[in-house]
């Protein structure tokens, strides 16, 4: 549905171009510092304003309304909410009849009988990624020191990122891409076997992100051409650390001390400049559907901070659960 979490839980709410977006975070440990500019570097990251992203610029202002008191959690549910201000709902009526191939409309209208919110993508529009990143925040002073970075490595094939841009303006078409995440100076035994793995909670979270496709895990799909003795990591002492990490910090589903590495795989955004011969639920025929509105050439541009968030939020997850608190960090 629209939570996630068993000691660290969050809600997401809200609609592209509806009166506003927001999260619910329930189960966050009283005491850790925060205040509204503490999200303030992570939401511009996520921001549109780059070549390739939607021209739509909202400011993104997050308000916290309850959870905090005198700067401090207060172990009450923390609730942030952001408002829409720039939207131009005009730019989708038609597609409530005339659904976009690739997109959410068409399987959205059918299981909500036609009464969902097709403004914008509604309830399934990345908008809503806010309250991931927002959340993220949250979790990231929650399991202080691990560090969590991502990054693009490539676009449409291509590591040269602003090419593969250009020529995708230039035809009016929409690229997908690859962003790797690195999570370091985890500790020894976050994680459950089977279920609850790490890949499989830091995977749950990584497919609430729209537009994502694929993820692997360390040496991933290329395992399956290696021998067992290039596979393994061999441990060089008692700490854990090994001499390489194909298995990406964990084993048995459970972290090993060293990085968790993974990548994920982000698909072309579904609006595109080019018009396309697509079924119309209205006529009842193919029809050509040329898409308006604003929308990201690649919408992967703007995924790493929320890549960032999502495994922030699992770890938060973990950690909680195995009882670890690191509010002397806050």
């Amino acid at each position: 549905m629209n939570s996630f979490g068993r000691k660290f839980k969050i809600s997401i709410f809200g609609e592209s171009h509806g009166k506003s977006v927001g999260v619910t975070i329930d189960g966050c440990p009283p005491g850790i510092k925060l205040d509204e500019a503490d999200f303030l570097s992570d939401l511009d990251r996520r921001k549109s304003g780059a070549k390739g992203t939607t021209p739509r610029q909202e400011t993104d202002l997050p308000e916290i309304i309850s959870g905090v008191f005198n700067g401090f959690s207060t172990g009450a549910p923390i609730t942030i909410i952001f408002k829409n201000e720039d939207t131009r709902s005009k730019d989708y009526s038609k597609l409530k009849e005339h659904p976009r191939p690739g997109h959410a409309d068409f399987t959205a209208f059918k299981k909500y009988n036609g009464f969902n919110d097709y403004r914008g993508g509604g309830h399934f529009s990345a908008r809503l990624t806010l309250a991931l990143v927002s959340a993220g925040v949250v979790a990231k002073k929650l399991i202080s020191p691990i560090d969590i970075r991502a990054q693009l490595i490539s676009v449409h094939g291509n590591s040269n990122i602003e090419q593969a841009i250009d020529d995708a303006i230039s035809k009016g078409e929409s690229v997908g891409a690859i962003v790797e995440c690195i999570a370091s100076n985890l500790p020894v035994g976050l994680g459950e076997p089977f279920f609850d793995s790490v890949e499989s909670v830091i995977s749950h979270l990584v497919f609430a992100i729209p537009a994502i496709k694929g993820i692997e895990f360390g040496s991933g799909f290329k395992a399956a051409q290696m021998y067992g003795s290039e596979h393994n990591d061999l441990i060089l002492d008692e700490s854990g650390k090994t001499s390489s990490n194909h298995a990406a910090g964990i084993n048995g589903g459970i972290t090993n001390g060293n990085e968790i590495v993974f990548r994920i795989a982000v698909k072309p955004t579904s609006s595109i400049s080019k018009a396309q011969e697509t079924f119309n639920l209205k006529t009842g025929k193919l029809e050509q559907l040329m898409i308006g509105g604003r929308h990201d050439v690649c919408v992967a541009l703007r995924v790493p901070v929320i890549l960032e968030a999502v495994t922030a939020i699992a770890l938060a997850d973990f950690f909680l659960i195995s009882g670890l608190n690191h509010l002397t960090n806050t």
